[in-house]
């Protein structure tokens, strides 16, 4: 049985990433990005403001899905549906969008003169930070399937091994302790950590997802919750984007309590409003919910694409850079969309069934 809930509340928020992407071009923190133009606070409160809690959620989302898909299916059917969903695309991903939005970078940000076939050499032999803002390797946005086909490989595993050493028990998590869960992100963030991407945090969202968050029960209480949940994550998420972009001082500590609690909350607050307003199904719903890796596949490719164009066309207008290119980025995401869900070998290479 599928829990509409989980899908609608997962294209929902796939749909934050072009805003999101878009946004890195102005951070304001100087992070390298395939397009920079100059560092922008205002923009860059939609990425602190998402940051803590947008991909915790997707890997939690993943635990929960994969709760329901191991119910209706074997070990071995799961991990194969997970290679052809995950691995595949990532790898399609990593070789052939990839190198296109390290050219871009490269030219925008460095002047590159050479054509796309001799960068595409450069792409696979230089090896700097991993950003592909200076034309080096880089897998992009892929990294997050990557990372999630990996976990759910350990996932799986975990799984199997507690189902033969523990004792099978149909209690939940005491409602109260779930709060309590997030306590060991913060020390797991830094740990088996690439670009700030850390696997240790993101498999232990996953396995809460398995474990947890697919409880019914658990689920209930959270959409009982959902506001005083939603209430605690909204202002955590708002202290951190001040501490982190607009006080005066540093506020190492407190910045770094009001990330956590955001994230964890928000994540939560986000489940239980789930279950209360997206458990449906219709024609939107189902329409997303069968583009949504083809959504998450191109949008990145078309938001580096349209600023690199448009700043040729109205240079450093900020406002029409960036609702330009949000605009244009979900219309010809969309576009490439639908395109290429009637190509069978592009579906099979975007994980699309």
């Amino acid at each position: 049985m599928r829990k509409h809930d989980i899908d609608n509340l997962r294209w929902m928020i796939l749909l934050v990433l072009i805003p999101y992407h878009a946004a890195q071009a102005w951070n304001a923190w100087g992070e390298p990005n395939y397009i920079f133009f100059e560092g922008n606070p205002w923009i860059s409160s939609i990425i602190v403001f998402f940051n803590p809690y947008f991909m915790p959620l997707l890997f939690v989302l993943a635990g929960m899905s994969t709760k329901y898909a191991l119910q209706k299916r074997s070990a071995k059917e799961y991990l194969r549906e997970r290679t052809r969903r995950l691995l595949v695309p990532f790898l399609f991903g990593a070789l052939v969008l990839a190198p296109v939005m390290s050219y871009l970078g490269d030219k925008f940000n460095y002047s590159y003169a050479g054509g796309f076939l001799n960068h595409y050499a450069v792409f696979f032999t230089k090896y700097t930070d991993l950003t592909g803002a200076d034309g080096g390797f880089s897998v992009g946005q892929f990294w997050f399937l990557l990372y999630l086909f990996l976990i759910s490989v350990l996932g799986v595993g975990i799984i199997a091994l507690t189902k033969r050493v523990q004792y099978k028990s149909d209690k939940s998590v005491p409602f109260l302790l779930v709060p309590a869960l997030g306590l060991p992100l913060p020390i797991l963030s830094g740990l088996l950590s690439i670009g700030g991407k850390s696997f240790a945090e993101y498999t232990y969202l996953f396995l809460l997802g398995y474990y947890v968050l697919a409880d019914e029960s658990i689920r209930d209480r959270l959409e009982k919750s959902r506001w005083l949940l939603l209430g605690t994550g909204l202002a955590a998420a708002i202290l951190n984007v001040y501490l982190f972009l607009w006080a005066d001082a540093e506020y190492v500590l407190a910045n770094a309590i009001a990330k956590y609690v955001a994230e964890w909350f928000m994540l939560l607050a986000l489940i239980g409003l789930a279950k209360k307003y997206l458990n449906f199904t219709g024609n939107v719903s189902a329409y997303m919910n069968r583009r949504s890796f083809l959504f998450f596949t191109y949008h990145f490719i078309w938001v580096v694409f349209f600023q690199y164009v448009l700043y040729n066309v109205v240079g450093n207008d900020t406002t029409a850079l960036f609702a330009g290119c949000v605009v244009l980025s979900y219309l010809a995401t969309l576009v490439c969309c639908e395109i290429s869900i009637r190509i069978p070998v592009l579906c099979r290479l975007t994980g699309t069934k």
